[in-house]
This record gives structure tokens, C-alpha cells and sequence, in this order.
């Protein structure tokens, strides 16, 4: 790939291989949400896609998308939820500093951006997934993915479920989930309008007129230069940059050597272009975090740290236990249980059923595996003693874990070593205003330049929720495609 990002003047161009009003760069879910607001506002649309179809990171997911503030599925289900209540979560939960300004328009059009996938032909099934998990491992239509029932969010505000989950037939996990089956209808509404797509092409630089506006883009399509015209506006939705190893170790180094992304293609590319032009950044350093343990098990034991101490409720969303663990206890964790909550997890339906691992160490008394672990002394056997003397009353005053997983641990007693059991992808990006425009360092719009998704810095900045990615990336690529249709 050309390390040449500099922008390219556009009197140095002589032929335009394509022409669009709007190049769209990355057919994921914001590229897609981009496509169709696009060309429904009368704009002849072209997206270009780096791989052999589209889909993106998107169709490998989980299939998630954060939605809430009173959507029709919520309300079927039975759960209340304003606007107010959900942007006071969001607000708790993905900062600190987070956009709120990007927040309030978020909570505030959810249900009309519900409403779209629908009539786009995104179907969620009316059944609720309430136990704990990464995922719906069948095709129920709404879990809580963000911690919004656990400690400390569900005293902030009131808890309610907004992980929105696209029904799936024939689901395979990593192969046609949840994201699938949310990317295949929208793809096939935007090729119903009309939208063009190019495939096999590497963008590599963006093309600027004498005024400064963006007015294309260079790209490599098998080996071949190609100059790609936008007459009104150039979007950016080309994912993150957890699979560009400098990147990664100049802003965000905590992930160095664990990307979690679902495609390597997230090269911040997108990212590196626009910044040769002035354009700002935000949040580089925050990241999501996966943890590889069954939230089943995580539930019903306790996890401890490197020096035996309990650090977050086991209950809760588990990405902020695998933020927890990397960012502030150095990736150490460790699952204390007891043999018959171990029992129970492993008989529990999970989607992760991969992540119960089997217990390293196993002994008759806390003493004995606090020894065989070789912590501390007496570091273990404190936190299991408090722990112990408020579960015989249901209750966990020190992390506030909810009262159905509270009971004391028993004997024979284990402890799985998830030390290093992190990986994950990184949420900042380029800054955008609320309507997609990508920011110059000034504060002011750059002509002709637009971008969503995840290389952009989004509702997160350093928490995060399943389900914010494919949320954010669609209800602002929108705005994406809206704001480029208009030139």
C-alpha cells in the first residue's frame, strides 16, 4: 500500500476512472446507512469496498444495535425507557468524555431510527434474552448489552434493555449471525435505489480542489491507480485501526499485540487520509475490551485481581470487565467458585460455551488455594470472608452484584486463571459534528468530507456497550450520507 497520504490537487488529475455525487468508502453498516440516506435524497451514490462484497465488520458481529428511548420492541416487551433515562446511562457508562452532544441526538432519534431498520427490512423478533452472556446464543430480539441492570448504572438511571438483536435463520456464530442478517436487507435496499459499488479497491488518498474542498479520492484497484470523482461529497466509513500495529502502539498501546476486531481490513487507512488534510482526532486512546470468560460462570463466582481482590460486579456487561481488567488491574483476573456454581454455569445456555474453562487450581479451603495460587497471604481468604459473610444475607455492599447471584462460596473451592484473557478494538477516531462532518483542528467543517462508523469517534469514548458500534455507525452514517447528498 502507498504510504503517500497527502492529498492529491485535483488540477493534477486528468482522467476520472468513476464519478458519483457521493463516494461512499467502506460498505459496512455506517457505508450502508450512508448509501441509501444518500440516494434517497437524490444522489447518484458509489461505494467502494475494500474486500470481494460487502459486509464489512459488520456482518461478522454479533448483530447488536444500541436502541432504545421507547422502541416498539421495548414497549411489546414490557420496559419502559425515555430518551432522558437512556442518555443518562450512555452518559455514565461510555465516558469519561463522552460526546454528549452526539449522545442526546442519539437517545432522541432511536426510536425513529428503530423504525427505519424496520422499514428497511431488519426484523426483530418480540422475545427478551435476560440471562447473562456476550450474545443471544438463539434469535430472541432484546438483551440488556450494557450493564444497564448491574451496579453502579442500575442506581443511575432506571435499568432497561436496549441491545437490539436482528432475527436470524440458519444462524452460525462469526458466519451468518446477528450482523448478517442486519447488513443483507440494507445492502439489498441500497442496490434497490440504485447505489453503485466498486470492489477490490484500497482508498489511498483524498483529492482536494484549489478552494481546499475534497472532491475525490485515489485509490488501488488490482494494482491500478484509479481516480474516483465525488461531485458533492466524499464519505469515510472504513472501520477502525485495531490492525494497524503503529497506530495501535502510538495511541492506544494497551491493546498492543490483542486486536479484537472482527476483519483485518481496519487499518486506519481512512483515518490517516484525513488527517493529512487538518482534520482533528478524538478519544484515539479508548478501546472496547473483550474478555474471554463465560459471563454464566463470571455470574456465580467472584473475580479477583493479582492481589486477590475483587475489582468489579461479576454480573455486569462482560466487555467492562474485559475493560476493567486490561486498563486497571495489568490483565490480571482470576475466577474463584466454588464446585457446584461451576456446575451450574457450565449447565447454563450460553453463546460462549468456548469460554468455560476448566479450573487451574482446585482445593478443599480458601487457605489452601490462596497458597497453590501463590498470592499474597491472607489476601484471599479477606475478600472471600467478606464476601461470604454479606452473601448469607443476598446481598454484595462492597460491588453491589445483584442479589440472584449473591451466595456464599463453598468447598470444594477452584480458581480459573483468565490472566491475559483480553482482546479488543479500538473507538476512537476521526471528530465529527453531529451531521458527519469530519472536523479540521480549527473546529470548522472540511469542505466536502464526511465519515461514521468506527473511524470516527462516536458515542464512545472510554466505556463501552454491545451494540453502540452497529448503533452509532448506522444512525450516523445516515447523517453521513444526508449531509453529503446536500454538497
Amino acid at each position: 500500500m502507498s504510504t503517500d497520504l497527502h492529498p492529491l490537487p485535483a488540477g493534477s488529475v486528468s482522467t476520472w476512472d468513476h464519478e458519483a455525487d457521493v463516494v461512499v468508502a467502506g460498505y459496512g453498516i455506517a457505508g450502508v446507512s450512508a448509501s441509501i440516506e444518500a440516494a434517497r435524497a437524490g444522489a447518484d451514490v458509489l461505494v467502494l469496498e475494500r474486500t470481494g462484497g460487502w459486509g464489512g465488520a459488520a456482518s461478522l458481529s454479533g448483530g447488536i444495535v444500541y436502541l432504545g428511548g421507547g422502541t416498539p420492541l421495548q414497549k411489546a416487551l414490557g420496559f419502559d425507557d425515555t430518551p432522558e433515562n437512556m442518555k443518562a446511562f450512555m452518559l455514565a457508562a461510555l465516558g469519561p468524555g463522552a460526546d454528549e452532544a452526539k449522545i442526546i441526538e442519539y437517545c432522541e432519534g432511536s426510536v425513529e431510527h428503530y423504525e427505519w431498520l424496520v422499514d428497511n427490512g431488519v426484523v426483530f423478533k418480540e422475545r427478551f434474552w435476560g440471562e447473562p452472556g456476550w450474545e443471544i446464543p438463539g434469535d430472541d430480539g432484546l438483551m440488556y448489552s450494557g450493564g444497564e441492570n448491574s451496579a453502579p448504572f442500575n442506581e443511575i438511571a432506571t435499568p432497561a434493555p436496549r441491545g437490539h438483536v436482528p432475527q436470524m435463520t440458519d444462524k452460525r456464530t462469526g458466519e451468518k449471525g446477528g450482523g448478517y442478517m442486519l447488513m443483507q436487507p440494507l445492502s439489498q435496499v441500497a442496490e434497490s435505489l440504485g447505489v453503485r459499488a466498486e470492489y477490490d479497491v484500497r482508498v489511498q488518498r483524498l483529492i482536494v480542489d484549489g478552494d481546499g474542498r475534497v472532491v475525490g479520492l485515489t485509490a488501488k484497484q488490482y494494482g491500478k491507480d484509479v481516480h474516483l470523482r465525488a461531485r458533492r461529497g466524499v464519505v469515510l466509513a472504513t472501520g477502525s485501526f485495531a490492525y494497524n500495529q503503529e497506530m495501535v502502539e502510538s495511541y492506544a498501546p494497551q491493546l498492543s499485540g490483542r486486536p479484537g476486531a472482527a476483519i483485518e481490513e481496519h487499518d486506519g487507512r481512512a483515518i490517516r487520509m484525513a488527517q493529512a488534510l487538518g482534520a482533528d482526532l478524538a478519544h484515539m486512546d479508548a478501546t472496547e475490551v473483550a474478555f474471554f470468560g463465560d459471563p454464566q460462570l463470571m455470574a456465580r463466582g467472584i473475580l479477583v485481581n493479582g492481589r486477590g481482590q475483587r475489582y468489579v460486579p461479576e454480573d455486569t456487561y462482560p466487555g467492562r470487565i474485559g475493560q476493567l481488567t486490561l486498563l486497571k488491574n495489568d490483565n490480571q483476573a482470576y475466577l474463584i467458585i466454588d464446585e457446584q456454581a461451576y456446575e451450574e454455569g457450565c449447565a447454563a445456555t450460553s453463546s460462549t460455551p468456548f469460554f468455560r474453562f476448566r479450573p487451574k487450581w482446585v482445593a478443599e479451603t480458601v487457605a489452601e488455594l490462596e497458597s497453590d495460587m501463590e498470592l499474597p497471604a491472607g489476601t484471599l481468604q479477606a475478600t472471600v470472608e467478606v464476601y461470604n459473610r454479606h452473601a448469607e444475607n443476598g446481598s454484595d455492599p462492597v460491588l453491589g452484584k445483584k442479589s440472584e447471584w449473591v451466595k456464599p462460596i463453598g468447598s470444594p473451592i477452584a480458581a480459573l486463571d483468565l490472566r491475559n484473557c483480553t482482546a479488543g478494538f479500538t473507538l476512537g477516531g476521526l471528530r465529527t459534528s453531529v451531521n458527519s462532518e469530519v472536523l479540521h483542528v480549527s473546529g470548522d467543517p472540511i469542505p466536502g468530507l464526511f465519515a461514521a462508523g468506527r473511524c470516527t469517534s462516536g458515542v464512545c469514548a472510554w466505556g463501552y456497550a454491545s451494540g453502540t458500534s452497529l448503533g452509532d455507525g448506522s444512525f450516523f452514517g445516515r447523517r453521513a450520507g444526508l449531509s453529503a447528498a446536500k454538497g
